[in-house]
């Protein structure tokens, strides 16, 4: 059993999968660490079994739609090593590549590739000022016109070079578009102010300064847009985690623009105290907003987002919730995007 174990690693690559049970191998003399996902890497990180002389082997049950990332650790040089029976990694967006799979019941979804015969939108990069979040400085702003002549709302992306760039959201809008599966529409991917990023996200009126008195001018210049007196709320607004809160945030209180929120993955709150989002929730502030949830299974912020998800509903908002066997990472925000897109700004 433990020879075939490794014959079907050499030849299938890492893990092995049986049904719902997947098994991680690793060959040598001793063993690192398996961390992933599932139990919120170095800090709880799992020991192998040694299963055969210089064998080693992890066994996981996912469901068959799952996909994980995971890497080996060896905790005393605090060190990732690479997986030699698979190849498929992902940066992690901090400081790291992690190895990743699809279950058989799972892929990546088709739309995030570029298709011949689909008009691509045009997307153009610039710099805006950024005074009130920090003195004297500029900020990277890349915006997307439609391949379209006509007048269009706006999606405003928070963390915007991540979702640009690591969700390829601009593919896979130019392929919804094309499809009619969503209305056309514009993006300004705004980039976050790294070390300040927190601080930015937290809930923060001075975000919403910049997008009123900076961001949404410049885009409204640059792009063709409806014009949002006469559109209410026809705007749209996207993040995760930090930006996820952000995004609730900001069409929480600037409803008569941004009408369409998508929160992904979202924090909403942190060492034991809500976030004043929360607070404008129960208060039944600016109901007319409709906003998309989506969450991972395996994301250590699952239970905050079952929490407000029933607050939502219960204070009267129109609200889209959807869980899936997935963490805490931008593969898991880009598969669900073309959902969240089409519950948005679906024709």
């Amino acid at each position: 059993m433990t020879h075939n174990l490794l014959h079907l690693a050499r030849a299938n690559g890492n893990p092995v999968i049986e049904g719902n049970h997947v098994t991680f191998v690793w060959q040598g003399k001793s063993a690192p660490y398996f961390i992933d996902d599932i139990h919120m890497w170095e800090n709880n990180p799992q020991r192998m079994k040694r299963v055969a002389p210089d064998l080693w082997a992890f066994t996981l049950e996912l469901d068959s739609a799952a996909y994980l990332e995971y890497a080996f650790y060896d905790p005393r040089a605090k060190k990732r090593l690479k997986d030699p029976l698979n190849k498929k990694t992902v940066f992690n967006g901090v400081n790291a590549y992690n190895h990743f799979f699809y279950m058989p019941g799972a892929s990546p979804t088709p739309y995030a590739v570029k298709c011949k015969g689909v008009p691509s939108g045009r997307v153009t990069r610039h710099l805006v000022d950024a005074w009130m979040l920090q003195d004297n400085s500029k900020r990277e702003l890349h915006l997307y016109q439609p391949p379209v002549k006509k007048p269009v709302p706006l999606l405003l992306v928070y963390d915007g070079t991540d979702y640009l760039k690591r969700a390829n959201l601009n593919i896979i809008v130019d392929n919804l578009i094309h499809e009619k599966r969503i209305q056309p529409i514009a993006m300004a991917f705004l980039q976050n102010g790294g070390d300040r990023r927190g601080v930015e996200y937290a809930c923060s009126d001075a975000t919403l300064m910049t997008l009123e008195h900076s961001v949404m001018p410049f885009a409204a210049k640059k792009l063709n847009l409806m014009d949002i007196k006469t559109t209410r709320g026809a705007y749209g607004v996207l993040g995760a985690s930090f930006s996820g809160l952000m995004s609730v945030y900001t069409g929480l209180r600037m409803p008569e623009v941004f009408g369409k929120v998508m929160a992904q993955s979202s924090v909403f709150e942190a060492e034991g105290r809500d976030f004043v989002a929360v607070d404008l929730i129960r208060a039944k502030m600016s109901r007319e907003i409709k906003i998309w949830m989506d969450i991972g299974h395996f994301d250590w912020l699952l239970e905050d987002n079952r929490r407000i998800q029933p607050l939502l509903q219960n204070n009267g908002y129109n609200v889209a919730y959807r869980e899936a066997p997935a963490g805490h990472n931008y593969t898991f925000w880009r598969d669900e995007l073309p959902r969240a897109l089409e519950a948005m700004f679906g024709l």
